[in-house]
């Protein structure tokens, strides 16, 4: 069993949701950390949702919802603890306004044998 680590970096989150990770249909992922960070000079929110593809294309749930991040600051959304994702699971960041958050996510990528 192959374990790859892998980044998902987005720029410019978008106020309808930007997916920045979808998990191989090959391989389970683990989600070990996920930073957003406000790059410009006024708070701003942002959300984060994880789908679970088993249960179907819309189940959307948050890991955080509309959560303050400081301007010129970012919010450790996960940090220490893991998201374990499986096969077309996805994970989207939502920001209040356009081009107002980056995202950075670390993933370990494990291939099913």
């Amino acid at each position: 069993m192959a374990n790859d680590f892998k980044n998902a970096i987005a720029q410019n989150a978008s106020t309808s949701g930007t997916v920045i990770y979808t998990t191989p249909a090959t391989k389970t992922s683990i989600m070990l950390e996920l930073d957003i960070a406000n790059t410009t000079n006024n708070v701003v929110e942002g959300s984060v949702e994880v789908l679970d593809s088993s249960v179907s294309s819309t189940a959307w749930r948050y890991l955080v919802k509309n959560a303050p991040v400081p301007s010129g600051g970012s919010l450790m959304v996960i940090a220490g603890q893991k998201i374990v994702l499986e096969a077309g699971d996805k994970v989207r960041v939502t920001a209040s306004a356009a081009n107002v958050l980056d995202v950075v996510a670390a993933i370990l990528e494990d291939v099913n044998s």
